[in-house]
C-alpha cells in the first residue's frame, strides 16, 4: 500500500512536469522572444549544470518548506532569483508553478477530508484569482530592478509576519456577519484531537475579501503563492479554525496561481529548464520533509527559515537598488 502511494505521487510529479513542458514550449517559442532576449546571460558554464544545481537546491527547499510550514514558492523566488543567473521573469513564472504543483497534490485529499471548505474558498478564489491576473500583468510590465526592490520589501514583510503572527486553533466568532450568512459560509468538520465534530462560521467577511484583492495582486506580481498571507487573514481576521484556514489556503493556491500562471505562460516567461527540475526537486524534497517532520524541532526550523528569508529578502532589495550585484 505504501509503495503504491509513493509510485502514485512520483507519477503525479512526472505528469505535471511533462504538462508544464508541453504547455510552455509553444508559449516560449512564440510570445516570449522579448523576455528571452533579456534572460539569456553570456556564460561559459555548460547548460546542464544549472538544472542540476537547481534540482539540488529546490530539493533542500522542499524539505525546509515542510519543516518551516511555508509554501515552496515563498522560498523559491527570492533564493533562486537572488543567487541564480536567471531572469526574474522566468523565476516568478516558475515560482507560481512550483506553488501550484504543491497545491494540486494536496487539494483533493484536503477536500476529501472536509478540511478545505468550498463555501469559503469560492468567493475568495473569485476575487484573489482575478487580482492575481492583474498582478501578473503589472509584474511583467515592471523593470527587473523595480521588481527586485518590491520583492525584497515583500519578503521582509513576510519575515515580520512569520516572526510575530500568532495562530488560533479555534477563534471565537461571536456572530456571523450578514455577508457570510448570505453566502452560507459555515460548516462542520471532524477534529480528531478532540474526538468530536466542530461547527464553525466566520465574520468580518467584507474586510477579508478586500484584503484578498491585495494578496492576489502580490501573488501574481511576485510568483510567491499566497499561503503566508491567506492563513492569517482566514484564521485571525475572519475567524475560521486553523485547520480549515490552512487547508482552504492550500486549495486556494490551485485556483489563484493557475490564473496568474497563464499570464506568464502566454508571455513566454516559463522556461522548462527552470520549471521541470524545480517542480521535481520541491515535491521530492517535500516527501522527505514530511518524514523528517516527526523528529524535527519546529521552532528551530521556523527560525532557520526566517533567517534564510531575511537574507534572501535583503539580497533582492540590495540587488534592485544596485548595491549588491
Amino acid at each position: 500500500m505504501v509503495n503504491s502511494k509513493k509510485i502514485l505521487k512520483i507519477s503525479q510529479i512526472i505528469f505535471f512536469s511533462l504538462l508544464v513542458l508541453s504547455l510552455s514550449l509553444p508559449a516560449f517559442a512564440s510570445g516570449g522572444q522579448e523576455v528571452a532576449k533579456e534572460a539569456v546571460p553570456t556564460s561559459t558554464t555548460p547548460w546542464w549544470v544549472w538544472p542540476l544545481v537547481l534540482f539540488v537546491v529546490t530539493f533542500v527547499l522542499g524539505i525546509l518548506a515542510v519543516l518551516g510550514g511555508v509554501g515552496g514558492g515563498v522560498l523559491f523566488v527570492p533564493i533562486v532569483g537572488g543567487f541564480f543567473p536567471f531572469s526574474i521573469d522566468f523565476v516568478r513564472g516558475a515560482g507560481l508553478l512550483v506553488a501550484l504543483a504543491g497545491a494540486l497534490a494536496a487539494g483533493p485529499g484536503l477536500l476529501k477530508r472536509n478540511l478545505a471548505s468550498l463555501r469559503l474558498a469560492i468567493p475568495v478564489a473569485l476575487i484573489a484569482s482575478s487580482a492575481a491576473i492583474v498582478g501578473a500583468m503589472i509584474g511583467l510590465a515592471l523593470k527587473p530592478n523595480v521588481v527586485n526592490i518590491l520583492l525584497g520589501a515583500t519578503i521582509l514583510l513576510i519575515v515580520l509576519i512569520m516572526a510575530t503572527a500568532k495562530k488560533s486553533d479555534f477563534p471565537k466568532v461571536p456572530k456571523p456577519d450578514n455577508l457570510s450568512q448570505s453566502l452560507a459560509i459555515m460548516g462542520i468538520y471532524r477534529e480528531e484531537s478532540l474526538g468530536q465534530d466542530v461547527e464553525w462560521h466566520i465574520h468580518r467577511t467584507p474586510q477579508g475579501l478586500a484584503l484578498f484583492i491585495v494578496i492576489g495582486i502580490m501573488a501574481g506580481m511576485f510568483g510567491l503563492g499566497a499561503g503566508w498571507a491567506n492563513v492569517p487573514v482566514l484564521n485571525l481576521l475572519m475567524g475560521a479554525p486553523l485547520k480549515i484556514s490552512v487547508a482552504t489556503s492550500k486549495f486556494l493556491l490551485s485556483i489563484t496561481d493557475t490564473s496568474a500562471a497563464w499570464v506568464y505562460l502566454n508571455q513566454g516567461a516559463v522556461l522548462p529548464m527552470i520549471v521541470v527540475p524545480s517542480i521535481v526537486g520541491i515535491m521530492l524534497g517535500s516527501m522527505v520533509g514530511v518524514k523528517i517532520l516527526a523528529r524535527a524541532k519546529p521552532k528551530a526550523i521556523k527560525w532557520m527559515v526566517i533567517g534564510l528569508l531575511l537574507f534572501a529578502g535583503l539580497r533582492a532589495l540590495l540587488k534592485g537598488l544596485g548595491i549588491w550585484k
